[in-house]
């Protein structure tokens, strides 16, 4: 078996400050609420490959990891995978961004396999992962539509 999750939500907020906020990865500390620290191992055109460290775990485990991702701004997608895969025998991820009727539809589409000698199963992480991108999908809408209202006033 692999695993695959797709979750997507609507952002009431203008595509660029969609963008900008959700990409800029030395932000995402305050985006995101899992992720302690973020550090930045080195850039290479739209390419970013950086270390993400989350909060301690119930157990009191930090967990880390080096990913990748690319961006493409001309296409709205960005493409990132775990270099280091951890419990993953691999982990890819493809964001999406879709200008929609009321708003932009950021997705989030990820294909992985956990080693056989992980904690969890692809059906576990399955499910794990598709509680937690419900979970900070809203923190980003939330965060993100407040901008964008605060920079309508700024305006």
């Amino acid at each position: 078996m692999v695993g695959n999750t797709d979750n997507s939500i609507i952002i009431h907020a203008p595509m660029d400050l969609v963008w900008r906020m959700t990409n800029d990865l030395e932000s995402w500390p305050s985006l995101f609420s899992e992720y302690a620290a973020v550090e930045i191992l080195d850039r290479d055109g739209p390419t970013v490959r950086f270390r993400l460290t989350m909060h301690p775990d119930a157990n009191g485990k930090v967990w880390s990891w080096v990913s990748e991702r690319t961006v493409d701004p001309e296409t709205r997608t960005v493409r990132a995978r775990r270099v280091e895969p951890g419990p993953f025998e691999y982990m890819n991820i493809q964001w999406s961004y879709l200008q929609v009727e009321d708003g932009i539809e950021m997705r989030w589409q990820q294909q992985f396999k956990m080693k056989p000698s992980a904690p969890v199963d692809d059906e576990a992480m399955t499910e794990r992962i598709n509680e937690n991108s419900a979970i900070q999908m809203s923190r980003i809408k939330r965060l993100v539509e407040e901008a964008s209202r605060g920079e309508h006033h700024a305006a």
